[in-house]
């Protein structure tokens, strides 16, 4: 018997799962670690906290499974995107990772704009210049803090530093380098055009490959570590949402799925280039090879109900954990007995700004409607519809470039919660359906390693393999008039506020 294992460095934390060959979970641990906001809008993180997690899951998944290190296949990294690593000549951080959803680097998203053309911009990265994408962070860092800058010799993302720990190569793989503003993606390489416009070094960038090609071997040093053996392959891996692509069978035309976890991602295949010419949604380089994937982003989905939770929720957080039960459970039963609309209110789900498909970083949230009548349940079942409206925003644009799919596979940690489920179906009017396997981007970085090791011939064998769908969602056509109304409002109250969003962060 052969296994595999995913990491999955994610914002919250880093979950490693070890698999067998069906894809069955022999073993798993999460490291969770702290969020850094030194001011409104800016996230950081420390790398080193990363390793720290990859490091003590890794033990921790080895020695409980308590299998012949040498029976390990092969390793798959997937991450959270964007995030951008500085490391000195000695491969030292030199300061704390600025994340995918940090939003200062405005800015430096106009100047690469102006300095490429927003139509060439688009051509070349198929996406705009984005506060969360990572070469503003880039030109944030060489503005704000040279020094630091100048001691830079390498630039990585998250997951990529966690290559470099354990195999001491500096390699990146095509769907997260997506990310960046700075590939080439339809032709899955850098841009030459675009680092020389912007003055940057190509030789601080990592080499590119494909998702599942075998970028390095894990170290004496990361093997003592960690339980694994020496020169156990690692391969490219992916970022999170290409990564769960593959967790849930998303690796064909026709298919695509939906996530509700810190962020919100609707996430369909692509065997062609399709971009959006307003930039609104993304269009990556696919794990896939040869594919490619249309994606929106919505920065704070799970993140708000958990922001309410965190802050608001701890009575509910001890109740549940007196009685053993998910906390989120708890919520969702809440607000499950509070009607559409919530009694009149409405949630805008932009604490940390927002991406798709509004591309705005100074949007905030919103509570619309709130009055002395609401109760905690109204105002979690206002968070869900909020974000769910969110999604249906995204995906009417989505729906426009005429990528083809005909249901959602449900995944992340809103995707675990029927009621939520069921109110996907009813808002996007789309079905929604879940599969057997809900590890997502571990899994995927998984199957990512077992095809690049030649332990599965290709991708649909293995999803085919691994993967059943379970229960579906339909749509309910009754409730179809009562969502429209508020998704309507929904839409126009952030138009109104708009102006009122750009002079609030002027004050």
């Amino acid at each position: 018997m052969k296994y595999l294992i995913g990491i999955d460095l994610g914002t919250s934390g880093t979950k490693t799962v070890l698999f067998d060959e069906s894809g069955s979970t022999v073993c798993s641990a999460t490291e969770e670690y702290p969020l850094i906001q030194l001011e409104n809008g800016w996230a950081e993180q420390e790398p080193g906290r990363w390793w720290d997690a990859c490091v003590v899951t890794l033990k921790d998944v080895m020695g409980k499974s308590g299998i012949d290190p040498g029976d390990v296949a092969g390793i798959g990294i997937s991450g959270q995107m964007h995030g951008l690593v500085l490391l000195d000549e000695n491969g030292e951080v030199l300061r704390n990772s600025i994340l995918w959803c940090d939003g200062r680097t405005a800015e430096e998203c106009a100047e690469i704009t102006e300095t490429i053309g927003a139509e060439r911009l688009i051509e070349i990265t198929a996406n705009p210049a984005l506060t969360g994408f990572t070469a503003g962070k880039i030109l944030w860092v060489r503005k704000h803090e040279p020094e630091v800058y100048t001691r830079t010799r390498h630039i990585l993302l998250p997951k990529d530093f966690l290559r470099y720990k354990l195999c001491n190569v500096f390699a990146t793989e095509v769907s997260d380098a997506s990310g960046m503003n700075l590939l080439d993606v339809p032709k899955r390489k850098w841009s030459d055009e675009i680092l020389e416009k912007l003055s940057i070094d190509p030789e601080l960038l990592p080499s590119m490959h494909e998702s599942c090609e075998v970028t390095g071997y894990i170290t004496d040093e990361a093997a003592a570590l960690t339980g694994l053996r020496a020169g156990t392959p690692v391969v490219g891996g992916a970022g999170d949402n290409a990564a769960a692509a593959i967790g849930t069978g998303v690796v064909e035309n026709g298919k695509a799925f939906i996530t509700i976890g810190t962020s919100g991602v609707i996430f369909a295949h692509s065997d062609e280039v399709k971009i959006d010419p307003k930039g609104r949604v993304h269009t990556f380089c696919a794990a896939v090879p040869g594919a490619w994937t249309v994606m929106s982003c919505t920065l704070s989905a799970g993140g708000s109900l958990q922001w309410f939770r965190n802050n608001f929720c701890e009575a509910e957080m001890r109740a549940a954990d007196e009685a053993g039960q998910d906390v989120y459970d708890l919520l969702s039963e809440q607000a499950s007995k509070v009607p559409i609309g919530a009694n009149r209110l409405l949630f805008l789900p932009y604490l940390m700004g927002e991406r798709s498909p509004v591309l705005n970083p100074d949007a905030r949230g919103v509570f619309f409607g709130l009055s002395g009548m609401h109760t905690r349940a109204d105002i979690v079942r206002a968070i869900m519809e909020g974000v769910v409206y969110s999604q249906r925003d995204c995906l009417r644009v989505i729906k426009k470039m005429k990528v083809p799919f005909i249901q959602l596979t449900a995944t992340g940690g809103g995707g675990r919660s029927p009621f939520w489920r069921q109110m996907m179906a009813d808002v996007l009017k789309t079905p929604i359906v879940t599969v057997s396997n809900k590890e997502g981007a571990a899994l995927g970085a998984a199957i990512l390693a077992g095809v690049g090791t030649g332990l599965y011939e290709s991708f649909s064998a293995a999803c085919s393999r691994i993967l059943q769908e379970n229960e579906t969602h339909l749509p309910d056509p009754r409730l179809k008039k009562a969502y429209n109304g508020y998704y309507k409002l929904y839409r126009k109250v952030y138009r109104r506020l708009k102006k009122q969003f750009r002079k609030l962060s002027g004050i």
